[in-house]
């Protein structure tokens, strides 16, 4: 595992694809936290959430990139590196409110 990530190209500004996890919210599911896909902006449920949005996203589009996102946490993890990001300079701003579901 690299101690760098090497898909910092990937990180772009990006507007907020829903106001909470867009696929939960389709199939009316409740999430845990969300995550940010830094390339595209789709805002999906992280992996301690039922279905797993942020990732299965990633799997199905090879964006490497996700922030922490509810709100805004300053972090972003990796998928192919497998490495923490500090965000804190450039996290993206909530669109919300956010209703929690868990």
């Amino acid at each position: 595992m690299p101690d760098t990530c090497a898909h910092g190209d990937a990180i772009r500004p990006v507007t907020p694809s829903a106001k909470g996890c867009e696929d939960c919210l389709k199939i009316g599911s409740k999430w845990v936290h969300l995550r940010l896909c830094r390339t595209c902006g789709h805002v999906g449920c992280c992996d301690q959430s039922p279905h797993r949005h942020a990732t299965a996203h990633f799997q199905a589009t090879a964006h490497p990139v996700i922030e922490g996102y509810d709100p805004p946490e300053g972090w972003g993890w990796c998928y192919v590196d497998e490495v923490f990001l500090d965000l804190t300079d450039d996290m993206t701003p909530q669109v919300g409110p956010i209703p929690r579901y868990v």
